[in-house]
């Protein structure tokens, strides 16, 4: 009997999370068919998964009350897979964050999502792996690893994972992994939130080059330059096609990953130092990163 009244405590606390977590999730409704997930982070501000948002206007929002509400583009990322609309103030119940350094693999965890005026679907797993810092394929730079074993339904990108107490840990994603979820780490939506908000875009720094690994004669590992834009950044710092790239700031480049370490917001304008192989000869430019582009998903 008390193995059944502890399953009933579990369960009863499972649906209050769902309770308290549901009021800041919304169903987004920004491209075909079925409607994406959003969770309100700050009072007018909805956070939703990029790849989910196939287009910028006629954009609108379902409420926990059932209320369709319209809303409109601040930004979107790629690189992390968020975009930020804006929604009436008045509009929902923001989000309140849980205990992010508490999290360890095996909490109880659960996925909500809303696909419409039918209330909100949940999963209830646990977190399957936790890490440190990672970077997207994209570019994006994620503060912390978050693989959660739920069901992500379709519609649910873009919706919250939760602890058992209704704490929003992040927002979840199918578009950066492959093969199952992911959880953007609440202190990571919450950066790009800020930036979006504010310009529109997340500033990243960019070389102006296609790069591909190299083995040289004696061991060593680099980057050849193997296309170059015509006026970036590179090109005007002194790179030709057929360098070798071998340091940043004095640090191995062995791969592509390694030169995106370097070319984070705080970078861009701010000259940095290359050490390239050409024609057998070592040397050490300085190259100024610029921003990348942006418009791209």
């Amino acid at each position: 009997m008390e193995s059944i009244n502890s399953l009933a405590e579990l369960s009863r606390d499972l649906a209050q999370a769902v309770e308290i977590g549901e009021r800041s999730v919304v169903a987004v409704h920004g491209r075909p068919h079925i409607p994406s997930s959003g969770v309100i982070l700050r009072p007018g501000v909805v956070v939703t998964t990029d790849h989910t948002l196939k287009r910028d206007e006629d954009l609108t929002v379902t409420l926990i009350d059932g209320r369709n509400v319209p809303a409109t583009l601040a930004g979107r990322d790629g690189g992390t897979d968020l975009a930020v609309l804006r929604i009436p103030d008045e509009a929902g119940e923001a989000a309140k964050p849980a205990a992010a350094a508490s999290l360890k693999a095996g909490h109880f965890v659960l996925a909500l999502g809303r696909r419409g005026a039918n209330g909100v679907s949940a999963s209830f797993g646990v977190v399957s792996a936790t890490g440190g810092a990672w970077r997207t394929w994209r570019g994006g730079q994620i503060d912390a690893f978050i693989r959660p074993d739920v069901n992500v339904y379709h519609g649910f990108s873009g919706g919250a994972l939760v602890d058992v107490e209704g704490g929003l840990i992040g927002v979840n994603t199918t578009g950066l992994t492959r093969g199952a979820p992911a959880t953007l780490p609440f202190a990571t939506v919450s950066r790009v939130m800020e930036e979006l908000l504010s310009r529109g875009h997340v500033r990243r720094g960019y070389l102006g080059v296609v790069l591909h690994p190299v083995q040289l004669p004696d061991g060593r590992e680099g980057l050849m330059i193997v296309s170059l834009e015509p006026d970036g950044p590179a090109a005007k710092s002194g790179v030709f096609l057929g360098d070798v790239l071998l340091k940043l700031e004095g640090q191995a480049i062995t791969d592509t990953d390694d030169v995106q370490s370097h070319l984070g917001a705080d970078r861009v304008g701010r000259q940095i130092e290359a050490d390239i192989l050409r024609g057998g000869s070592a040397m050490t430019i300085k190259i100024v990163p610029g921003e990348r582009p942006t418009g791209e998903r």
